[in-house]
């Protein structure tokens, strides 16, 4: 790139101003949509304009932190959603239905304390006999795969997820997806292949946990916090 091409101090405030303005016009179009609902008056025009505002915002900001470090090699302390994150929303206006995929990660990081746990949930079966529990009992005491089994059995995902230090288990990354749908799936379509449906095109809203996240928000005490990314 030659020196007539590269970005100066003036590109940098011109691109601050951009945002300014881009800000002005998200907030605008955020508050023309609440008052359009409090008046019971339609809101997916005031909604297609917060979603156009919110795509300028991005762009704008993108725009200015890539400026912002050419110039002076500095960033900005936050972080707009940008394009490059997820394809652009293909999906219908107003979908007649939702479809969530939800993955978390996890290690298995103290065996003992889940083998101890799945033990304890075969023990207290109320609904098995005396040799079921025995039988059982002893297969989640002795094997990891079995206590998996026994725990994920036993208790909801969310459950899970809130006290996965009590089964032993670690968090890793993860992650949640709303996606639209045409219509809703009849009962057993999808239970085959649950996850090939899983398009990014039509993901209205997903959010992310992750560690990685930690070097950029040092004020996390929890080491891992939601992102989400509205519809485009």
């Amino acid at each position: 790139m030659s020196d007539a091409a590269q970005p100066t101090a003036a590109d940098v405030r011109a691109a601050a101003e951009a945002v300014k303005a881009a800000l002005e016009r998200h907030l605008e179009a955020v508050e023309r949509r609440s008052e359009a609902a409090d008046s019971g008056a339609p809101v997916p025009e005031a909604d297609t304009a917060v979603y156009a505002a919110f795509d300028e915002l991005a762009a704008a900001g993108e725009r200015y932190d890539e400026l912002l470090y050419d110039v002076y090699d500095e960033v900005t302390p936050f972080e707009v959603p940008g394009g490059d994150a997820m394809p652009d929303y293909t999906g219908p206006d107003e979908p007649r239905a939702l479809t969530v995929f939800i993955r978390r990660d996890y290690t298995v990081s103290e065996p003992l304390r889940l083998l101890s746990q799945a033990q304890r949930v075969t023990d207290l079966d109320p609904e098995s006999t005396e040799d079921e529990r025995e039988r059982n009992g002893a297969a989640a005491g002795r094997s990891v795969h079995a206590a998996l089994g026994v725990v994920f059995g036993e208790y909801e995902p969310d459950e899970i997820a809130t006290r996965h230090k009590e089964f032993g288990l670690d968090e890793g990354d993860a992650t949640l997806w709303i996606a639209a749908a045409d219509e809703a799936a009849e009962p057993g379509e999808w239970l085959a292949a649950p996850f090939d449906d899983a398009d990014p095109e039509r993901v209205v809203c997903r959010f992310d946990v992750s560690t990685v996240f930690d070097d950029q928000d040092l004020d996390d005490e929890e080491g891992g916090f939601s992102r989400g990314t509205p519809l485009r």
